[in-house]
């Protein structure tokens, strides 16, 4: 849709965000399956709601019961299962919220597809680091046990290729040397930096 036909809304984001008192902050974190991602997403949504922050969690497993359903693993549904997850993240971003996203989003070509949808401005990467071995050796979901029988196609790290990052995330929490406490503080630390409105702004 050309630009000058978009609509103009009232309210702006300026004042949903000094009505929040807060701004709005996409948080993706990505990892492997089993890295701490969901759990680490949990944690830092429950440490910005008890400090009076509004926050929404995207998480890549509920979003394909739902918005992605029907999209498989291949490479080309990923890059879309990640699109229209950054869209909504985006538009989320602008009512004020902290959007806090917990996708693999494996390859480097996924990670620059978020930053041209989300203003750099707006997005906090955090790369939740943790070895395919240790990974393995948790596997909550019971995952790996099934990527090993050849249960589950297009299993990352196995099957499919997970690319380190090569461009410096914001935040790099390595959950095999740092416990869920230390990591939590961390990432709070670094959301809260972003997105609180300092007096007089």
């Amino acid at each position: 849709m050309p630009q000058s036909l978009l609509p103009e809304f009232q309210v702006s984001r300026s004042d949903r965000e000094q009505m929040l008192q807060q701004r709005g902050l996409v948080v993706w974190l990505f990892g492997l399956s089993g890295a701490g991602k969901s759990t680490l997403a949990n944690e830092l949504g429950q440490s910005l709601h008890k400090a009076g922050k509004l926050t929404l969690h995207l998480d890549g497993d509920i979003l394909r019961g739902g918005l992605n359903q029907g999209l498989g693993f291949t490479k080309e549904d990923r890059l879309e299962n990640i699109r229209r997850a950054a869209e909504v993240a985006k538009l989320s971003v602008q009512s004020g919220c902290v959007v806090i996203c917990s996708f693999i989003t494996p390859l480097e070509e996924m990670r620059g597809l978020v930053r041209e949808i989300i203003h750099k401005d707006d997005l906090l990467e955090v790369y939740v680091r943790c070895s395919f071995a240790t990974c393995a050796n948790r596997d909550v979901k019971g995952l790996y046990k099934a990527a090993a029988a050849n249960q589950v196609a297009n299993f990352t790290g196995k099957d499919s290729l997970f690319e380190e990052p090569k461009i410096e995330p914001g935040l790099t929490l390595n959950t095999e040397k740092l416990t869920v406490a230390e990591c939590t503080q961390l990432l709070a630390s670094a959301v809260n930096a972003r997105a609180t409105i300092l007096p007089g702004q």
